[in-house]
């Protein structure tokens, strides 16, 4: 075979995926689309005291049984944001979202926004939560010694 035809080969595999891939994502955008209607049609504002927050896989998190039974196979692996509160007289445990998970403040009094067993949003009632730091991520950290390092060494030689 010409080299040519193998290239062509390949483009045409390429292609019949990313159809497949565009296809799948439309329809996995439309199942997002309608859970995101249903949480929007059923959320709820509740004044809630935070216990704890960690994430932990969902057959360890203390969700209920039926909770843990629906979740898809590949999900039960992986670790979501769990989030332990005192709702009223009753303790009970949340799932967040991962967007507002380190928002919420621990040990402190919330009006949490609330679908079901998922927190949506989060105020603070006695005032703003502060936003924790952004982490530095690791490049930025090696590159914040090094210059560290550089300056630290360029001072070294103007004292001797």
């Amino acid at each position: 075979m010409k080299v040519w035809m193998i290239l062509l080969i390949i483009l045409v595999i390429l292609v019949a995926v990313l159809v497949v891939l565009y296809f799948l994502g439309k329809k996995a955008q439309k199942k997002q689309d309608a859970q995101q209607e249903q949480i929007e049609a059923s959320k709820q504002v509740v004044s809630m005291l935070i216990i704890d927050k960690k994430r932990l896989k969902v057959k360890e998190s203390g969700l209920p049984q039926m909770v843990i039974d629906q979740t898809p196979k590949l999900m039960r692996g992986s670790k979501l944001p769990i989030v332990k509160a005192k709702v009223g007289p009753r303790i009970m445990t949340l799932v967040a979202d991962e967007k507002i998970y380190d928002l919420i403040p621990v040990k402190k009094e919330v009006k949490a926004t609330v679908s079901g067993i998922y927190i949506v949003g989060v105020k603070g009632v006695r005032g703003p939560l502060e936003a924790p730091a952004k982490k530095k991520g690791m490049f930025k950290r090696a590159w914040e010694s090094a210059q560290a390092k550089v300056s630290g060494s360029s001072k070294d030689k103007k004292k001797k």
